[in-house]
């Protein structure tokens, strides 16, 4: 009996699933949607009349955001993924280039200068570049697999991501962690030995030692002072209240005047302004307190069925590229929920990052939309593989 080429059984899969659309993963679908209405639910509510002339401001263009991301997710879901592994020099060059962009054409927001204004919205290139450098890290670490266990590759992999991370933290300091993250998240599925993390361990602990204890006494003062103030004004917000601990403290009382189903239209704390950046860094603060607990835990949950959608994909991966790739993505996606929610709970420093598909903001919505394509194709191509070899996938 002649056996099928596998390219014609994967034609078959495609033929017999019918368009592409049903191969994608139907319940992070489920979870991004939902995410994604809640987002547009809440900033309607909170930032209605903002702008003069224009009650709906910032909801409308949250909406042409995120159709553009949808597009993109859905783009991407289509694309082989595994193509891009052979241009990992080429995507590393343009994280680099892109953020050396920003220092030269950036507009300074909030004391820093972290985006370039195109008209319609300020491009936060680091946001993009977390998804660059997923893809490049990716592709030398499946390249120097064999070697996985030697320092020199674990050197080599951290030296790329410290590189754009500093860079980026100059900008943005949340952003640039979130980089950090997902080399180190890369590196553990990817199977480096636990004494190359307790090494990298000890060397955090130093060189933040050094940055907020010994180059300050000295005079060198590495992060910028407002970096310096969220970095600390979370161990104790009440020492200056009007100051470092305002928003932390302003946080805390949007969420726990929530109670239980939400105070909706007297919640003042978002109506009044005391809550800053209520649309942005703290909109889950804004959950809290206009939907209550009841709302927070449904946007958790919907997080959670995410979560879970990723680990699934991780394990589904057909090759160690797309399993590199979901880790990175996950990575991303878990820095940034637990960092921004624990912010605004105050267990966590305040550091600027948005809180995925939920957060206004076009690059990071964009952003978050390509890595979830990304997820979808991984996806897509391991349901296509299992088929070709007979096999019946568990959804």
């Amino acid at each position: 009996m002649q056996a099928t080429p596998l390219g014609a059984t994967v034609r078959e899969f495609r033929d017999r699933s019918g368009p592409s659309f049903v191969r994608i993963d139907v319940l992070l679908l489920l979870a991004v949607l939902g995410l994604t209405a809640c987002s547009l639910y809440t900033i309607g509510e909170a930032t209605r009349g903002e702008v003069a002339g224009s009650p709906h401001h910032f909801l409308y263009r949250q909406i042409v955001f995120v159709t553009i991301g949808i597009c993109l997710m859905l783009g991407i879901s289509r694309l082989d993924y595994t193509r891009l592994r052979e241009w990992k020099a080429q995507i590393y060059g343009v994280l680099i280039a892109g953020i050396m962009l920003v220092f030269a054409f950036s507009a300074v927001t909030n004391g820093s200068g972290r985006s370039i204004e195109l008209g319609f919205f300020e491009l936060q290139f680091s946001e993009l570049g977390k998804i660059l450098l997923i893809l490049a890290l990716s592709g030398v670490i499946v390249d120097r697999v064999r070697q996985i266990g030697d320092r020199r590759t674990t050197a080599v992999v951290m030296l790329l991501a410290l590189i754009p991370a500093l860079l980026v933290i100059s900008q943005d300091l949340g952003s640039g962690m979130v980089y950090i993250s997902i080399a180190l998240v890369i590196l553990f599925v990817a199977g480096t030995p636990w004494t190359h993390f307790a090494a990298l361990g000890a060397l955090a602990a130093t060189a933040a030692a050094i940055v907020l204890i010994g180059a300050p006494a000295v005079g060198v003062e590495v992060l910028q002072p407002y970096q310096q103030d969220r970095l600390t004004a979370f161990l104790s917000p009440s020492e200056n209240p009007a100051n470092k601990g305002y928003q932390q403290l302003q946080s805390q009382v949007a969420i726990g005047a929530g109670g239980k189903t939400g105070r909706g239209d007297q919640a003042t704390q978002t109506k009044f302004d005391f809550l800053p950046e209520h649309h942005t860094d703290f909109i889950f603060s804004v959950v809290g307190e206009e939907f209550g607990f009841m709302g927070a835990a449904l946007v958790l949950s919907l997080f959670a069925l995410l979560i879970w959608r990723t680990l699934r994909i991780l394990t589904m991966a057909k090759d160690l590229f797309g399993t590199l790739i979901v880790a990175g993505v996950l990575a991303m996606l878990m820095h940034q929920i637990f960092i921004n929610v624990g912010m605004t709970i105050g267990i966590m420093p305040i550091t600027g990052i948005t809180l995925p598909l939920m957060s206004y903001g076009g690059s990071s919505v964009i952003a978050t939309f390509i890595a979830l394509g990304f997820l979808q194709s991984v996806h897509a191509h391991a349901r296509e593989t299992a088929f070709a070899k007979g096999r019946d996938l568990v959804i």
